[in-house]
């Protein structure tokens, strides 16, 4: 039975190898005080930053990431959905759709107007999940990056 639930301080061990294999996905990395932030963020009341626990037969075997923001489209905060990762072994098991299902239950409780996220392109395995579970919105991100 799939359990979809809030991390935990005692999850650690356990999301930070599904971290980093979502990093090493995308080709990149972060310091490990970045990584050492985040986590702490997760388990902080006070921050609009939440973590989500995929837990089948005991063990962690999907994360998702996601935070609440400002819009000056509408008086309702947005959800972005930063990061979703599931570990190899647990994939086409449902478990990113219920992490995804949970993240929309989560933000409409929260009062969001909108929960939206990012893929790469080339990432055609999850747009194939995504296009069952949402719209696509047609816009290009653009960034400029500091540092």
């Amino acid at each position: 039975m799939l359990q979809i639930r809030p991390f935990t301080a005692d999850d650690r061990n356990a999301w930070e190898p599904l971290w980093q294999g979502y990093l090493t996905f995308y080709k990149s990395s972060v310091p490990p005080e970045v990584t050492e932030t985040t986590w702490r963020r997760f388990l902080d009341p006070a921050e609009p930053m939440h973590g989500l626990a995929a837990v089948l037969d005991g063990r962690i075997v999907g994360i998702v990431h996601f935070i609440y923001h400002r819009s000056t489209w509408t008086t309702a905060d947005y959800c972005y959905l930063q990061d979703l990762f599931t570990a190899e072994e647990a994939r086409g098991q449902g478990v990113a759709r219920a992490l995804i299902e949970t993240v929309y239950e989560k933000a409409k409780a929260h009062g969001a107007s909108r929960v939206y996220w990012l893929t790469h392109e080339t990432n055609t395995t999850a747009q194939a999940l995504y296009d069952k579970v949402a719209a696509r919105s047609g816009f290009i991100q653009y960034r400029h990056l500091f540092g």
